[in-house]
């Protein structure tokens, strides 16, 4: 399947509704005293509708990508509108000034963090790039003074893995940043061997801890490094093994925020099984992902983003 003119404008419609709705809200916003307290519109001047600061982000990103893919579709126009609205340096402006608060420290590191790179990268070139320039250099530089001390990596598959960090942020970066992106992979993951993909999928889990580990690495090494490197740590692919890997998962409530993140693992697996050329297995995943992107809030608010990863990324 790919994505048609027809299908981005039904996604960016999608976003459009919710990119500006402020509640309901699930904050991650620290306070140091009672002056602290605030609405989401009031903390985050520009992400803060999509139920949470990271799933706004994406929708951005999202809208930046389909707007890019098909310039001439239907909600073209009102996207061009909200970005004129909200990607304005006053209003980014506030954004870096709530990360530079003490207590923003570990703000939503790091899926918030690549989400943020994500979209200014996807802005590059555009009239709103020199607008959000200042959040993704602010970001980059979380992620180096992060990284070096970060001793180890983390493997769940929730918002706090670190491979879909390196990962989504490789796509923003320079040179230098990349290196110590690719670095940082190597110390991390290069040494894992024969991945068993024990326990997955868990009851919340949105990213297989196994296959975007191998997303990153293949997006991160070259391509005469990550060949064998794939072949140690997933060395029965040919087998469809581990089978956990080749099965979607199976969503039994999709108004529970937790368990439909599931419909996000099979649509994050598709694109991950795209960029490891698994083309039948990445076709299982979004078939069964797909469908439900919109109809309860606790879904809509960002699963069309990891539906377009899958679509449009796999193997980019």
């Amino acid at each position: 399947m790919q994505l048609t003119e027809d299908l981005a404008s039904r996604f960016a419609r999608i976003a459009l509704g919710h990119v500006e709705r402020e509640y309901p809200n699930k904050l991650a916003h620290a306070l140091a005293g009672p002056e602290d307290a605030g609405t989401p519109r009031q903390l985050y001047p520009v992400f803060f509708g999509s139920f949470d600061w990271h799933s706004c982000v994406h929708g951005y990103w999202m809208l930046a990508h389909l707007l890019a893919r098909f310039p001439s579709m239907e909600p073209a126009e009102d996207i061009r509108a909200l970005f004129a609205r909200n990607l304005t340096p006053e209003k980014i402006g506030g954004e870096c000034a709530y990360l530079a608060r003490p207590l923003s420290r570990g703000f939503e590191r790091p899926y918030g963090w690549a989400w943020a790179l994500k979209l200014c990268a996807t802005l590059r070139g555009t009239p709103w790039e020199a607008a959000v320039a200042p959040l993704g250099a602010v970001i980059e530089q979380r992620f180096r003074d992060f990284l070096p001390k970060a001793t180890y990596p983390v493997r769940v598959g929730t918002h706090f893995n670190t491979a879909f960090a390196l990962r989504l942020a490789a796509d923003y970066a320079d040179a230098g940043f990349l290196a110590l992106l690719r670095d940082t992979a190597r110390r991390w993951y290069g040494a894992d061997r024969d991945a068993p993909a024990w326990g997955e999928p868990s009851g919340d889990d949105f990213l297989s801890g196994t296959l975007i580990e191998a997303e990153a690495m293949r997006r991160l090494l070259p391509p005469e490094e990550f060949a064998p490197w794939c072949r140690a740590f997933l060395p029965r692919l040919a087998q469809r093994e581990p089978a956990a890997l080749f099965t979607p998962a199976t969503v039994s409530d999709r108004s529970d925020g937790k368990i439909a993140h599931l419909d996000g693992l099979n649509l994050s697996r598709a694109w991950c099984w795209r960029g490891l050329g698994q083309k039948r297995a990445a076709e299982a995943h979004l078939a069964a992902g797909l469908p439900h992107v919109a109809g309860d809030y606790m879904g809509e608010h960002w699963l069309a983003s990891f539906a377009v990863l899958a679509l449009e990324e796999g193997g980019g």
